[in-house]
């Protein structure tokens, strides 16, 4: 009997990771030979990345927080042995907010995150990890500076953490177990290389994504080049032009500032869930997201989970709902082959409201393809 490992991220807008992973692998199962399948859904520190990690054993710990605009959310962050995990995207992510406009790009905070960062670390966690991406905050971080008890002051001496407003900075009631000799160890998950600054940073690159036009980006500029000087002072640390200190809007560089070190996500993750104990024995691999690209490549989940079978010597194929790289690509990144939702049906609002039994459909194809029948005995 094929023995099969499918580890899908999300199809971001259309069908979340478990549920996609799920899917294509019903297909499979639908095959003749019956193949015996193991799930395991995947994320790259951003959406998803709670349930990835609830699915390999660890336990959900609920935690009311404030959402970007400042709403009480219903949100958590999950445990296992000392470590916990937090999603950014979770609390303080594009999905808490209906609508993006420039006002919401201004003034959308990244507090609730560092809320949750402080529940795992008053709960006693030796490591913190905090999976970044998919934020709906270009703040630079302020928001979780200031729920981990930095006090952020604005040119009246008032207490804020609106980026805009922010003109000085005293950490010296940060939370206590983020400094001195027995601090809990911050971890950064990030599938992205962009500094806080400049064009390749947080507002220019990303700031469209979340509502802001060109006037609201040329206010948060100058605005987290102003931040930066004042945490780097305060922390005695230089990090905004460090690769990932742009990620999350910014909540790359506060988490680096106070000391956090940054990991790939993908790789994380797979590390940290036991996904290398998964592979032997099986015969082949299925990974995907929504769309295989060049940013696919550079770090993002399928590209991972990809090498990490290429590792174990077990053949690899790409699920998607597009394919955008070449033949070349696909194999100078590991993949045996690739398959996509628009192979199956040729509309692509039909492939994002219908990922689901598409998947199905793409999991026989792949099965029928790649999976041998099982020989008839008798």
């Amino acid at each position: 009997m094929h023995e099969v490992v499918v580890a899908l991220d999300s199809f971001k807008g259309s069908i979340d990771a478990a549920r996609a992973t799920a899917a294509l692998s019903r297909g499979l199962r639908r095959h003749h030979s019956l193949p015996a399948v193991r799930e395991r859904p995947v994320a790259d520190g951003g959406e998803g990345t709670l349930d990835a990690f609830e699915a390999a054993g660890f336990t959900r710990v609920p935690v009311t927080a404030a959402d970007p605009l400042g709403r009480p959310v219903e949100t958590g962050y999950v445990q296992r042995d000392g470590v916990a995990v937090v999603e950014l995207a979770d609390v303080s992510g594009l999905g808490r907010i209906p609508r993006t406009t420039p006002a919401t790009a201004m003034a959308a905070s990244s507090h609730g995150t560092g809320q949750v960062i402080a529940a795992a670390l008053d709960a006693g966690h030796r490591t913190v990890v905090v999976g970044l991406g998919g934020s709906a905050t270009t703040d630079g971080g302020t928001g979780i500076v200031a729920a981990l008890g930095g006090r952020l002051f604005d040119r009246a001496g008032n207490r804020t953490s609106l980026l805009s407003a922010v003109r000085a900075v005293d950490l010296s009631s940060l939370h206590p177990r983020l400094t001195g000799p027995d601090a809990a160890r911050l971890v950064v998950a990030c599938d992205v290389d962009n500094p806080l600054l400049g064009p390749n940073g947080a507002a220019a690159v990303y700031g469209p994504q979340k509502g802001a036009d060109a006037g609201a980006i040329a206010e948060l500029e100058p605005a987290l080049g102003r931040w930066a000087e004042l945490l780097e002072n305060a922390t005695g640390t230089a990090v905004s032009g460090h690769p990932g200190a742009g990620a999350a809007g910014g909540a790359g560089f506060a988490l680096l500032a106070l000391g956090g070190q940054l990991r790939s996500g993908i790789e994380l993750v797979l590390e940290l869930t036991g996904f290398a104990q998964q592979l032997p024995g099986a015969d082949l691999v299925v990974t995907g997201e929504g769309s295989l690209d060049h940013q696919t490549l550079r770090g993002k989940a399928p590209a991972g989970v990809a090498s990490a079978a290429r590792a174990a010597g077990i053949p690899v194929v790409a699920a998607a709902g597009r394919n955008q790289l070449t033949r070349g690509e696909l194999t100078a990144a590991g993949f045996t082959a690739a398959f996509a939702l628009t192979d199956v049906e040729a509309d692509a609002n039909r492939c994002l409201r219908e990922a689901e039994p598409l998947l199905e459909q793409l999991g026989e194809r792949i099965a029928a393809e790649l999976l041998a029948p099982e020989p008839a005995f008798g």
